[in-house]
């Protein structure tokens, strides 16, 4: 059995381990369990720490279970949060659960033998509990003094808590002890900030069960500047396609920093440690290059989404940033060239301007309302400086005809100087 606690530390992937946990893995194997929230309909790349550590426990010959807190979703964990969550519905949530486990299935493998990963859904087991049965038999287990005392509840006590959020840390605690009666789970896992839920859950497990189980986490990941890691300005950063298109994906591990890209590569691929110190030693040669953001974005793009997606990145930010063609221009999809010209000028035409063979003067000046140039006197000037180009081809002349297809039947992209976009819709 490989040693997943050494595969952790020098991946920086360790926070805090429980005593013994290391002893117990190398002799059993063992199901560990995560649990995710299933409060959005995808995952964000905030979550793929603690998926990288069930996809390395399954990779040292264990068996990897992630929790969709169906149940604990509909409360909230306060965890981390200065005010209680809105309420969704159990509808909304099993949409939610259904999202999040074909993504999952990206990274773990369901279909293995005797160490496949499982999903389960706490409410499973909550729906059939009721609340003074909960009581009785749970809550009298832990004390309020050792619930007031984890941090979850500490850092809220100032803003305020409520009961149901309270109660959170017994709710987990009781989904551990289920998990080690029922499925022989002896492990949970989850970032440092679970660290008091869990301790709960191995605390219920020794009185309620009269067992032993243990608890791991990994730390909070945050970047070399101190901001938090899985944002970008424009928000969170999602494993959905739907709501980050590939090409922002791509573009958000290739812009990682250099102090913070060595990390970067540890945790979130599968490169042994002699590989990535191979990787680190050419990227030193020639930093400019940034050899280390363009592995770690290739491997983690593809396995996220695909090798045409990843593919698709790569012609989008030629277009932006390289010596692109029309042709690779003409490749994308609609939602990567969106996506890629996102907050640029968008102009509408009607499509009659292509009928009535308009010059190319007339398009960028008369039939665009001066949005692009001021006035036509500008656009001969720079047309004839050759510093004009639509769908990546220089305008020669002012009365050039514009009979450029059109991409996707419905844009002609315009770049005025190195880096002025405009992207003409015609409807």
């Amino acid at each position: 059995m490989k040693n997943f606690v050494e595969e952790l530390k020098w991946r920086g992937m360790l926070h805090d381990i429980m005593p013994g946990t290391e002893e117990y893995l190398l002799k059993n194997q063992t199901t560990a369990y995560v649990g995710f929230d299933p409060t959005a309909s995808s995952l964000t790349i905030g979550n793929l720490v603690t998926i990288m550590m069930l996809v390395h426990f399954q990779h040292s010959g264990h068996v990897p279970m992630a929790l969709v807190g169906g149940a604990t979703g509909m409360i909230g964990d306060p965890s981390g949060k200065s005010e209680e969550r809105n309420f969704l519905s159990e509808e909304t949530l099993r949409l939610n659960q259904e999202g999040i486990r074909n993504q999952l299935t990206k990274f773990l493998n369901f279909d293995c033998g005797s160490n496949s990963a499982t999903l389960v859904n706490n409410y499973d087991w909550f729906k059939g509990i009721g609340f003074l049965e909960f009581l009785r038999d749970a809550g009298k287990h832990l004390t309020v003094n050792y619930m007031m005392a984890k941090d979850s509840v500490k850092t809220r006590m100032e803003t305020g808590i409520s009961y149901t959020e309270f109660s959170y840390q017994l709710l987990q605690g009781y989904d551990y002890c289920h998990l080690y009666k029922t499925k022989n789970v002896r492990l949970q896992m989850g970032g440092s900030d679970q660290w008091g839920n869990i301790t709960s859950g191995t605390t219920l497990i020794k009185k309620m069960a009269e067992g032993t189980a243990f608890a791991l986490t990994t730390p909070l990941l945050t970047k070399a500047d101190g901001t938090k890691f899985g944002k970008s300005a424009g928000g969170n950063i999602w494993l959905d396609p739907n709501l980050t298109s590939p090409y922002k994906f791509y573009q958000f591990w290739l812009n990682s920093a250099d102090e913070d890209v060595s990390r970067f590569i540890r945790i979130f691929t599968l490169f042994t440690k002699d590989e990535i110190e191979q990787l680190e030693v050419e990227h030193a040669k020639a930093p400019h290059e940034r050899l280390l953001q363009k592995t770690l974005a290739k491997d983690i793009t593809i396995r996220v989404h695909s090798e045409e997606e990843y593919e698709m990145a790569i012609k989008a930010s030629e277009i932006l940033f390289g010596k692109s063609v029309t042709e690779d221009l003409q490749a994308l999809n609609e939602s990567t060239l969106l996506s890629v010209f996102e907050g640029i000028p968008m102009i509408e035409v009607s499509k009659t301007v292509l009928d009535e063979q308009a010059s190319a003067l007339e398009l960028l000046s008369t039939f665009t309302n001066l949005e692009i140039f001021p006035s036509k006197g500008e656009a001969r000037k720079m047309i004839q400086a050759g510093a004009v180009s639509i769908n990546k081809i220089k305008i020669n002349t002012p009365e050039e005809v514009v009979n450029y297809p059109l991409l996707l039947e419905t844009y002609l992209l315009v770049q005025k100087g190195k880096k002025n976009y405009y992207l003409l819709r015609f409807n």
